[in-house]
């Protein structure tokens, strides 16, 4: 398991169920959840469904709850913190 950045440029929502050319969005695999994570410039992360029952994900589950309530700015779920911040928060997840 592991967590996949995506380019800015491929922010667009996907047709459901539906793989588009490298130039437009990437479909999330089955199991997987797409979040924005960052303070000013978002960057769209790829995770593991697994990791929502994580206790530090329910924290930035939290957050998010707290910042955006259910209208998140991108459409999806946004993460109100630091790139590295989550980056260094899966890692730990994925040694658990």
């Amino acid at each position: 398991m592991g967590i996949y950045i995506f380019p800015k440029s491929m922010y667009t929502k996907p047709a459901i169920g539906r793989c588009q050319s490298s130039s437009h969005v990437i479909d999330v695999p089955k199991g997987h959840l797409s979040v924005y994570v960052g303070e000013s410039s978002l960057k769209r992360f790829i995770v593991p469904l697994a990791y929502l029952k994580h206790p530090s994900f329910q924290t930035l589950l939290n957050l998010a709850k707290e910042e955006f309530g259910y209208a998140h700015p991108m459409g999806g779920l946004t993460f109100p913190c630091k790139e590295e911040i989550f980056i260094e928060l899966v890692q730990n997840i994925q040694l658990t």
